[in-house]
């Protein structure tokens, strides 16, 4: 994979690509118990920094991709390379990985902060001594003041962004989200596209971003990689030719409309099965 560089705007340099991948996908295939070929011989690069969208309908094995990429699955065939990654004793890769599932999935009875807390929670250190780094992680996401309330008080939304916070307590290199924003009403939808973008830039973490919407993809991504179903696979991979930091005029513009275009046509024909 060679290094990429993406378009440099006012007040920011352009970004400069590591040559080696945070992590690839080669040639996994994955065949449920049912005889279900739920993705076959997919191959993808991932380098460091970069915010990747995995598009295409439902049933067309982005969420199994992205769990096998998490080790939350295991692929049948193929393998997955963390060539940067640090190792165990045992010589296996130690990636450092934050999930979005696309429910919130919060402890109804904990409240924010101990929802928070979780990941640090199961690795025995106390919730006094992260105090600190639980705030951050909230701040981040602009619920600092929602610590002590409890799920059942808070929206959709920001249920997600406390999905969020937790997700980065503990500063992940590869954040995996899987259609985190797919129940949320438009207006809150927009705003958290927003902010995510906002703290990928801040914090340049690598993003695989899970979705079926062509304009989400379209507003978020550096590449989008358009997937073809039954079985699931790479149709094609496409980058945004559009510089960062993307705002609401991006979404009105004819370099958006132009891309939700040629990235929704390419869409169908991955759907339609027809060639690249």
């Amino acid at each position: 994979m060679t290094a990429a560089v993406a378009a440099p705007t006012a007040d920011r340099p352009p970004r400069i690509r590591p040559s080696t991948p945070l992590v690839s996908l080669r040639g996994v295939t994955k065949v449920f118990s049912t005889g279900t070929v739920a993705l076959k011989d997919m191959s993808l690069d991932v380098a460091p920094g970069e915010f990747v969208s995995l598009l295409g309908p439902s049933g067309c094995g982005k969420s199994t991709a992205l769990r096998i990429i998490a080790g939350l699955g295991e692929a049948t065939a193929g393998s997955v390379e963390w060539p940067t990654a640090d190792r165990d004793a045992a010589g296996h890769p130690h990636p450092e990985i934050g999930f979005v599932f696309q429910e919130p999935t919060l402890m109804p009875w904990a409240t924010v902060f101990n929802n928070v807390w979780l990941p640090f929670r199961l690795k025995g250190r106390s919730r006094a001594a992260v105090r600190d780094e639980v705030m951050q992680a909230l701040a981040m996401v602009g619920l600092e003041g929602a610590a002590e309330s409890y799920p059942r008080e808070l929206s959709g939304g920001m249920k997600m962004r406390v999905s969020i916070a937790r997700a980065l307590i503990t500063r992940p290199k590869l954040l995996l989200m899987d259609e985190p924003f797919a129940a949320l009403d438009e207006i809150n939808r927009f705003k958290l596209n927003n902010d995510l973008l906002h703290l990928w830039e801040n914090f340049g973490w690598t993003v695989i971003f899970v979705t079926h919407s062509v304009f989400e993809s379209v507003y978020l991504s550096e590449r989008i990689v358009v997937m073809a179903a039954r079985p699931g696979r790479v149709f094609r991979d496409m980058a945004i030719d559009a510089p960062y930091p993307r705002e609401e005029d991006f979404r009105t513009s004819s370099t958006y409309a132009d891309n939700c275009r040629r990235i929704s046509e390419t869409l169908q024909h991955a759907m339609g099965g027809r060639g690249h």
